[in-house]
C-alpha cells in the first residue's frame, strides 16, 4: 500500500506537461488526473498528503472556474493537503485568490523544475509535522489539564474550550453530572488573558436560598442578623477574572432576574448598600439540567438565557465516549495507587470488560470513586470485578479481532453507498476511493448481487 504521506498527486491535462511532471518529480510516488472528477476520485483514493494543480481545467481550461472549483472541493474532503497551485505567466490575481482559500502555495508557468521540487518537498514536511502533532496531541487527549480523552466528540471539545477560551464571551457547559464540566471551566480560565487572576466557583444548588444572594453579591454592614462586617460577594471577588456559575438550572427565579441585570450593566449592588460597583468578570455556568425545557416550564428565564450561552458546549456522557473510560480507569488506578503507597497495581481481564459495559450514570466522578475504593480496600495488588463491586461483564476479547471489525466496516460502507448510488457501480467506486474491479470483489465477498 502506498504511503500517502509521501504521495503526490499531479492535476494537469496537457499529456506531455504531465509525463514531464511525473519524469521531474519522480523522487516521489506520483499519480495523475486531468480533469476535476478524476482529480476528486483519486484524492478520495490515495488521499495524498501534497497536490499540484493547474487553475486552468477542462471543459474550459482558458478559464480558472473549474480549478478553484476543484480546489474548494480538495480542501473539504482533505483539509490537510497541501496544494500548490499553478498559473499563468501574469496571473497573480488568481494565485493570491487561490492562497486565500487555502491554498499552499503556488507557481508561474514555466517554473524550474527543481525549485518546485522544493517547494513539493517542504509541503511534505510540514504534512508529516502537522500530522504527528495531531497524534501527540490525540495521545495526550488534550492541551487542558486534567482531561484525559481519545474520544473524537469529547476531543472536539477541548478543540472548541481552546477556541472559545481568548474571547470575551460567556460559555455555557452543558452535560450530566460528572462529566467534567468544572475542569473544562478551568481549563477556559487557564487559557484565558484572564489566567494570572482568579477563578471563583459556586455551586447555585448546593447553598440554601436564603444565603445564595449573599453568596453572590455581597453585603454591607448590618444589612441583616448576623452581619457584622461589609463582604464582597463571588462575584465581586472574581473580579479580572472568572466566575464559574455551576448548577445555574437551580438559580431560582428572583436572583435570576438580578443575575440578569448585572450581566446587563456590569455592576453589582451589595445587600443593604446603594452603592454600584462595577465588576469586570467573564462568566462560565454549567447544569445538567435542559434549560430550554425548564424555560418552557418557566422555571428559568428566557433572557438570561441568551445572556449565559453566547457559546453552548454540549458535553458527551462517559457511557458515549468510547475508549475512554478504560483509559480514565488506567489513570486512575495509577494515581490511587501511588497516593496510598499501594505500589504497582493493575486492572484484570474480567475488571476491564466489567468497566466497559457498566453504562457509568455518574460518569467520570462515579468511575473515579470506584477505582479509588478499590485501591485502598483491594488485598492484592490486581484488581477484579469483585473489587470494583461490579459485574464482570463481557470479558472475551474475539469479537475485537481486527479482521472481523474491519470486514463488518467495509461491509457497512459498501451498503450504504450503494443504497446511496442506486447501485451506480463507477459512482460508488468514486465515493468509495477504489476501482471497479476491487468494489466488484467486495460485492462477491459480502454477497451483495447488482441489481439488475
Amino acid at each position: 500500500m502506498n504511503d500517502k504521506r509521501r504521495t503526490l498527486l499531479i492535476v494537469e491535462d496537457d499529456p506531455t506537461l504531465q509525463k514531464q511532471m511525473r519524469w521531474a518529480f519522480d523522487s516521489f510516488e506520483t499519480i495523475v488526473a486531468d480533469d476535476r472528477k478524476s482529480a476528486v476520485a483519486q484524492i478520495r483514493r490515495y488521499e495524498p498528503a501534497v497536490v499540484t494543480m493547474d487553475l486552468g481545467l477542462p471543459p474550459e481550461p482558458g478559464e480558472p472556474t473549474e480549478g478553484f472549483l476543484l480546489l474548494g472541493e480538495i480542501l473539504a474532503l482533505a483539509p490537510d493537503t497541501k496544494v500548490i497551485v499553478l498559473t499563468g505567466q501574469h496571473d497573480r490575481e488568481n494565485a493570491v485568490k487561490a492562497v486565500a482559500m487555502g491554498a499552499y502555495d503556488f507557481f508561474a508557468k514555466p517554473f524550474e523544475p527543481e525549485l518546485l521540487s522544493l517547494t513539493i518537498d517542504r509541503a511534505f514536511r510540514l504534512h508529516d509535522l502537522q500530522m504527528e502533532n495531531q497524534r501527540l496531541k490525540e495521545m495526550q487527549g488534550s492541551g487542558l489539564s486534567g482531561v484525559l480523552t481519545r474520544d473524537p466528540a469529547m476531543l472536539r471539545v477541548c478543540r472548541t474550550v481552546e477556541k472559545v477560551a481568548t474571547a470575551n464571551v460567556t460559555v455555557a457547559l452543558l452535560g450530566e453530572s460528572g462529566t467534567g464540566k468544572e475542569v473544562l471551566a478551568r481549563g477556559l480560565h487557564t487559557l484565558s488573558p484572564r489566567a494570572k487572576e482568579r477563578f471563583v466557583a459556586i455551586n447555585c444548588a448546593a447553598i440554601p436560598e436564603t444565603l445564595l444572594e449573599s453568596e453572590l453579591f455581597g453585603y454591607e454592614k448590618g444589612a441583616f442578623t448576623g452581619a457584622v462586617k461589609q463582604t464582597q460577594g463571588k462575584i465581586e471577588t472574581a473580579n479580572k477574572g472568572t466566575l464559574f456559575l455551576d448548577e445555574i438550572g437551580d438559580l431560582p427565579m428572583q436572583l435570576q432576574a438580578k443575575l440578569l441585570r448585572f450581566l446587563q450593566e456590569r455592576v453589582v449592588e451589595r445587600i443593604g448598600g446603594r452603592e454600584e460597583i462595577p465588576v469586570d468578570v467573564r462568566i462560565v455556568c454549567a447544569t445538567h439540567r435542559d434549560l430550554k425545557a425548564q424555560i418552557r416550564a418557566s422555571l428559568f428565564r428566557e433572557d438570561l438565557y441568551y445572556r449565559l450561552a453566547e457559546i453552548v458546549i454540549d458535553i458527551p456522557p462517559l457511557r458515549e465516549r468510547e475508549g475512554d473510560a478504560v483509559l480514565l480507569a488506567h489513570a486512575f488506578v495509577q494515581r490511587f495507587a501511588k497516593e496510598n503507597g499501594r505500589g504497582t497495581m493493575h486492572l484484570s481481564e474480567d475488571a476491564l470488560g466489567a468497566i466497559e459495559s457498566h453504562p457509568w450514570p455518574g460518569n467520570v466522578r462515579e468511575l473515579e470513586n470506584c477505582l479509588k475504593r478499590a485501591v485502598i480496600m483491594a488485598d492484592a495488588n490486581r484488581l477484579t470485578a469483585e473489587d470494583l463491586g461490579l459485574d464482570p461483564g463481557d470479558t472475551e476479547l474475539e469479537h475485537l479481532n481486527l479482521r472481523h471489525v474491519r470486514e463488518e466496516a467495509e461491509r457497512r460502507a459498501l451498503v450504504r453507498v450503494l443504497a446511496r448510488t442506486n447501485g451506480n457501480i463507477a459512482r460508488a467506486a468514486d465515493i468509495l476511493g477504489i476501482s471497479r474491479p476491487s468494489l466488484y470483489d467486495l460485492m462477491n465477498r459480502f454477497a451483495l448481487k447488482k441489481e439488475s
